[in-house]
This record gives C-alpha cells, sequence and structure tokens, in this order.
C-alpha cells in the first residue's frame, strides 16, 4: 500500500493510502485546546471521515470555534432523535420538534403521539449513553433529490418532503445513524463518540437538551431557565402556528399561492398589537417617566421606539425618544479592548455620571440641554437640543445597556420601564433544524450597514464575533429583568432579506477568512424563495434594515 501526503501547519506528513482526516485529528488533538470536530482543507471545510486528497494544505476546526461547536450540536441532536426513534418502535407518529436555544440549552417540543415525562427523559438518556458508548459511525451519501423527497415522506418528515420540492439542487446528503436516516444543514462529526457531555431537563411541555457552550467545549455548565425569554419564543411559535407556518417549507408554499401580502399584513398586525399592549401597560402602571429599550444588534430598536412612541401618544403621553449613544464618552476617553482596539460595547464607554446626571434634574422639573454625538469627530456636540418633562413628558431610552441598573443607578425604580427585544427567530428550517437567532441578526446588520454605511459582508462577519462577545458580557446577562420583552423577528422577514443579502455574500472572496461564514449564509438563503420589500408598510421593522421607513433610522 502506498502513501499519501497532506501539509499541516506548513509541515508534510504522510499516512497511508485511503487514510481519512480522522487520522490526521488523532495524531494532533494533544496539541489543540479542544476536540476537532472539522478540517479546512486548501480552505474548505471537510468532515473528518473524508478520505485525504494528496498535497493538500489542512487546518484543523476544533468545537471551540464557531463551525466545529456548530458540528457538535447537530451531532448530538441527530444523536437524540435517533435515541427517540430507537425507543419509540420507528413510529413515525412519535417525533419531536427542535424548537429554539435558550443559553447552552435547546428546547424540544414533542410532537402527535410522544409522551415526554421523566420516566421517559430517563430512558432517552441512557439510550444516548449507549449509543455514545458504542461510538457508532455516521455515515453520508448524496440522494437525488426526489428519491429524498418520497424517503422523508415515507418516514413521516413531511417538513422536509416539503422542503425539498422547493430545493434547485439535484441531490441531496442524507445522514445515516445505523438504520435511522435524516437530514441536516450543515456537517457533522465521524461518530457518536464525540457526544460524551450532555444532560436532558423536563421544561414546560417537552424537555431541554444541554449541551457545552462554544467557550467551554469540554465543560457541561448548568442550564439556567429564562422563562420571559422562553415565553417570548414560545408566543412566537404560536404566532406560526395560527399563521400555518413552521418551516421554510410552509412559508414557500404561501409564496407560491400569493399569500404573502396577506401574511405580511397579519404579522405586521400582530406585532402592532403587542407593542400597543406595552405601551398600555406602561401608561397603566403610572409614575413612568424613562422606558429603557435594550437588546442585542439589529433587534429594530429603533423602529421600535418610534413605534411605541407613537402608541404612547395614542393615550395622551408626550414620547421624547433619546438615544444611549448620545451619551458616549469622547473618542480619546474611550476604553480600548485587549487588541487596542476602541470598546464601544462596554459600560465604561458611556459617560454614565452625565447621563443620570441629566436625567435626575429632568425628572426634578428642570430644563437640561441633551448632548449630541457626532461619530464622525468622536465627540460630544449641543445643538439647541432643550429638553422639560411635564406630567404627559416621558422619554424613551434606546441603548444595549438599558437594562443594566448600573447605566441608571441615580433614577428611582419606580420611575423606569424596562424592555428586551430581540429578533427571536421561530421559523424552522425543518423539524430538526433550527435557525438560530444570530443568522437573522447578522442578515439585518449585513443589509443595513451595506446601505447605510456602505461596508462590506466581509466587514460585517469581520466585526460580529466582537459585536456578540460584548451581547454576552452586556445585555444578555440583564434580559430576564426586563418588565416586557418584545420580539422584533418577521416570520416573512428572510424571504425579503434575500435578495439583498445575496449580492453583498457573493462578493466575499474565497482567499477572506470571512468566506466560509459568507458561503454558511448563501447556502442557507438558498432554502427560501425571494420576495419583494414593495409590499412592506413603511413603518415596519424590516424597513430599518431594507430602506423605505417613514422614521428616521
Amino acid at each position: 500500500m502506498g502513501e499519501i501526503t497532506i501539509c499541516v501547519k506548513g509541515k508534510k506528513e504522510s499516512y497511508p493510502e485511503g487514510s481519512s482526516y480522522l487520522e490526521a485529528a488523532k495524531a494532533h488533538r494533544p496539541e489543540t485546546e479542544a476536540d476537532i470536530a472539522l478540517v479546512l482543507e486548501n480552505g474548505k471545510y471537510r468532515e473528518l471521515n473524508r478520505p485525504m486528497k494528496e498535497g493538500a494544505e489542512i487546518e484543523f476546526v476544533t468545537m471551540a470555534q464557531s463551525g466545529g461547536h456548530k458540528c457538535y450540536v447537530r451531532t448530538a441532536i441527530l444523536m437524540m432523535v435517533k435515541a427517540i426513534d430507537d425507543i419509540c418502535g420507528h413510529d413515525k407518529n412519535k417525533q419531536v420538534k427542535v424548537e429554539f436555544a435558550i443559553g447552552n440549552g435547546y428546547y424540544i417540543s414533542p410532537k402527535q403521539g410522544l409522551k415526554v415525562d421523566q420516566a421517559f427523559l430517563d430512558e432517552l438518556a441512557q439510550r444516548m449513553r449507549k449509543l455514545q458508548e458504542q461510538a457508532v459511525p455516521i455515515t453520508k451519501r448524496s440522494v437525488p433529490t426526489d428519491e429524498a423527497r418520497a424517503l422523508f415522506a415515507g418516514h413521516g418528515m413531511e417538513d422536509k418532503e416539503k422542503l425539498f420540492r422547493f430545493r434547485r439542487s439535484s441531490t441531496v446528503n442524507v445522514y445515516s445513524l445505523e438504520d435511522y436516516q435524516d437530514y441536516y444543514y450543515g456537517y457533522m462529526l465521524p461518530d457518536t463518540s464525540y457526544i460524551r457531555d450532555f444532560s436532558l431537563e423536563l421544561y414546560e411541555d417537552g424537555f431541554i437538551l444541554v449541551l457545552p457552550e462554544m467557550k467551554t467545549p469540554d465543560r457541561l455548565d448548568r442550564w439556567e431557565p429564562r422563562p420571559k425569554l422562553f415565553s417570548a419564543l414560545k408566543t412566537a411559535d404560536d404566532w406560526g402556528a395560527r399563521l400555518g407556518i413552521d418551516s421554510v417549507g410552509d412559508l414557500n408554499e404561501k409564496i407560491c399561492a400569493g399569500e404573502l401580502s396577506e401574511l405580511v399584513l397579519l404579522q405586521e398586525a400582530l406585532q402592532e398589537r403587542r407593542i400597543g399592549e406595552i405601551a398600555k401597560k406602561i401608561v397603566e402602571r403610572g409614575g413612568v417617566k424613562f422606558v429603557m429599550i435594550a437588546g442585542p444588534s439589529s433587534s429594530g430598536k429603533t423602529t421600535f421606539s418610534h413605534r411605541l412612541s407613537v402608541q404612547l401618544a395614542s393615550y395622551g403621553m408626550k414620547p421624547h425618544p433619546i438615544a444611549v449613544d448620545d451619551y458616549f464618552k469622547n473618542r480619546v476617553d474611550t476604553p480600548k479592548d485587549e487588541d487596542g482596539n476602541y470598546n464601544f460595547e462596554c459600560l465604561e464607554a458611556i459617560d454614565v455620571d452625565l447621563f443620570n446626571n441629566d436625567m435626575v434634574k429632568l425628572l426634578n422639573g428642570e430644563t437640561v440641554e441633551l448632548p449630541t454625538f457626532n461619530f464622525k469627530t468622536g465627540a460630544r456636540e449641543y445643538k439647541g437640543n432643550f429638553k422639560t418633562l411635564g406630567p404627559e413628558d416621558i422619554l424613551v431610552i434606546e441603548g444595549i445597556h438599558g437594562l443594566n441598573d448600573r447605566m441608571s443607578h441615580a433614577l428611582p425604580v419606580e420611575s423606569k420601564f424596562k424592555i428586551y427585544i430581540s429578533a427571536l427567530t421561530s421559523l424552522n428550517i425543518d423539524e430538526h433544524n433550527r435557525i438560530p437567532t444570530t443568522d437573522g441578526r447578522l442578515l439585518r446588520r449585513m443589509v443595513r450597514d451595506a446601505r447605510n454605511r456602505g461596508a462590506s459582508a466581509q466587514r460585517t462577519i469581520s466585526m460580529w464575533p466582537s459585536v456578540r462577545r460584548g451581547e454576552e458580557e452586556n445585555i444578555f446577562p440583564f434580559q430576564e429583568s426586563a418588565d416586557e420583552t418584545f420580539n422584533s423577528a418577521l416570520i416573512y422577514e428572510l424571504a425579503v432579506l434575500k435578495q439583498f443579502a445575496e449580492p453583498l455574500l457573493f462578493s466575499v472572496r474565497p482567499d477572506e477568512p470571512e468566506y466560509h461564514e459568507a458561503k454558511r449564509m448563501l447556502k442557507f438563503l438558498e432554502y427560501f424563495l425571494g420576495v419583494s420589500s414593495e409590499d412592506l408598510p413603511k413603518n415596519s421593522i424590516v424597513r430599518e434594515f431594507v430602506g423605505g421607513s417613514c422614521f428616521q433610522v
């Protein structure tokens, strides 16, 4: 038998002919911070069980990296649904839906005839442990699309059959775990032995699959319930069910049937009703002078604050929008991160003392000249924006630190009403392939940055990890302290964003580090039928990103 040569970290290595990249991963595992999940072969992601390519230059992708962690989660879900199939005797009426992520947990809801209780979870955990111990290989084969549709329809997976009805590609990759077959959007680990750390917890009508986080891939942290976030996500699910849309296939069918305009009106009406409910609670509480709105990047905070202001005005209030960004410290005083870059995400970038002094004066009936931050010069400016709060006046304050009491420490608790907003996507690709909320927000930001700032997709993608770290540190820890949670995601929006995002993503070159993420997003958008933004209402949150809003956003 001959040998095959590859290049790892600039050094040539030889392996027996026919070897897979798994052999190289095993040899180099002692050098990596976490388990190796994938390799980059000449700049392209490859699964570990793929045969080595002569002369290939490879890099290892670990579970402490985004692509590797996604691979771990995907494989754990496959192992879980396979174990359920084993327990239920291949009963296609007893299935589950992977709903959404809450911290390091993934909410799994039962479908049809499946009963979830502690006895079932104990049996499921035992079966999953057995599969892990057996190191069952995960295989992949390419199947003609029509054959895949028939295959999944026969297994009772109508959501997948519907998804592939709109597939342009002539083939589908089907993964097999023993006799169980399924489709997954993305790559898999070579076998079940990698899924060492997991736990199952009963929660609401289903259960939580708890997995390690990317930052701690070798440790399973305790899962913390977030009831307010869960409620918002469950409400979005209920809205989707009311509209007859659980998956991308359902959405595509609505578009094909010419029902998009009605869908847009219904979704926008539901969202407006929710904004009205929040406004009513603010008014009924009494004594509220500061509405604090916070949420992660591209949540639609600006449009929401304007629409909330309109609703408050309908109750006789006089709302005044204020952006916390106007209280940025002058650029020369802005703290820097460990890389020497300005850290605009941290609370220390805000002149907290000035903000509290101004707000307390307003609360006491004094007239205050509010600043405006000039992002070009990096300095605060005063342009005659004087404010005095009367009995009906209320400040609608938007900024990432709005839920952090350190931001407004001098203000009485009863004077504040805190709102957490995020684009909590509830739409699934299919029942086993969820859409991360971060993907929807990244597409929103990419489209808006290109339109407003002339930023490339490459630039937006390169900044995204830093933005996400800022959210983890400064926003998510405070989300459960909010008085209300608002979900800004719209079930149709990814079909609208598609036409704007695709040209931007195609502009990312193969030699740029962001290429792999751009390619992943392009593949993701292939599932959707694109639609025009022409029929969107002028006050829609989506308008904040695609343009044409009636608000100054």
